[in-house]
C-alpha cells in the first residue's frame, strides 16, 4: 500500500495466519499485484479465488531461503498455474532487442519472470533452468563478503556460559534495536522472559505466532517501545528495521 496506493495501483496480501475468505474477497474484488507466500498463494489457487491467465509478471524473492525451507514443490506448483501462452520464446528472437521492446509495448507481453536470491545452491539452479528462458544475470555485491560497517565478533562458548555472556554484552549499554537470534521458538519465549524479569523490553518473532502478532512485534520495536526482538529465522530475511545496534 505504501508503493502502490499513490500510484493508484491495488495489492492484495495473501499470507498465512489471516482470513484465507477475506482475502479471497478482496482478490475477487480485483488488483494489479498479489504478494503471497507459497503455502496460502496455492490454497487460493486451488479454491479458484485466484487465477493466473493474465499474470505477466512473477517475483520469487529469496529463492534460495525458499528452498531451504522445503517450498520448492510449492514453488514448482505455482510456477505450473502461470499460462505458457506468453512465454518468451527460446530462441534468437529472446535476444533482439528491437524485438523485444516492440512486445514489451504491445497489450501481449511475454511474462516475465525473475528471481533474487543470495547463494546459487544446486535447487535453485534447476529452478532457474526449468522456468526462465535465457535469463540475464545481474549480480549487486560481492557474494559472502560482509558490508565494511559491520563489526563482527565470534564468542567460542559452552552452552551453559552463554546467557552469563549475553548479559554481560546487554549490561554494556547497547543502544537500542537489537536483535537476538535463537534456533527454537520455546527458546525465544524463555529467553524474552527472562530479560522482561531482569528489566529489558524484549518481545519474541517466531513461527508459532500469529500474522498480527508478528507484525506487532516489528512495530513495537520500531517504534521503540521494545528495545529487544528475540527471534528465531523466520526473522532472518524480509524484514526492515533502522538502525540496528547489534545483532546476536
Amino acid at each position: 500500500n505504501k508503493f502502490g496506493q499513490p500510484l493508484g495501483i491495488r495489492t492484495v496480501v495473501v499470507v498465512g495466519g489471516l482470513s484465507r475468505e477475506e482475502q479471497g474477497f478482496r482478490l475477487r474484488m480485483g488488483c494489479e499485484i498479489v504478494i503471497a507466500t507459497p503455502g496460502r498463494l496455492i490454497d487460493v489457487l486451488e479454491n479458484r479465488y485466484l487465477v493466473l491467465n493474465q499474470c505477466t509478471y512473477i517475483v520469487l524473492d529469496e529463492a534460495d531461503r525458499m528452498i531451504d525451507m522445503g517450498f520448492e514443490p510449492d514453488v514448482q506448483k505455482i510456477l505450473e498455474y502461470m499460462p505458457v501462452s506468453n512465454q518468451k520464446p527460446d530462441t534468437e528472437d529472446a535476444e533482439d532487442e528491437h524485438k523485444l521492446m516492440a512486445n514489451f509495448n504491445s497489450k501481449r507481453k511475454y511474462r516475465q519472470t525473475v528471481m533474487f536470491t543470495a547463494t546459487m545452491p544446486p535447487a535453485v539452479e534447476r529452478l532457474a533452468r526449468s522456468y526462465l528462458r535465457r535469463p540475464a544475470v545481474v549480480y549487486i555485491g560481492s557474494a559472502g563478503k560482509p558490508t565494511e560497517r559491520v563489526e563482527q565478533i565470534v564468542h567460542i562458548l559452552s552452552e551453559s556460559d552463554k546467557r552469563r555472556k549475553l548479559l554481560e554484552i546487554l549490561s554494556r549499554g547497547v543502544e537500542p534495536p537489537i536483535i537476538i537470534f535463537v534456533n527454537q521458538k520455546k527458546g525465544a519465549d524463555v529467553l524474552a522472559r527472562g530479560l522482561e524479569k531482569l528489566g529489558y523490553n524484549a518481545c519474541t518473532l517466531h513461527g508459532g505466532k500469529g500474522q498480527e502478532q508478528r507484525e506487532y512485534a516489528l512495530a513495537s520495536l520500531k517504534s521503540g517501545s521494545k528495545d529487544i526482538l528475540v527471534a528465531t529465522d523466520v526473522a532472518g530475511r524480509g524484514i526492515d528495521i533502522k538502525d540496528v545496534s547489534m545483532v546476536i
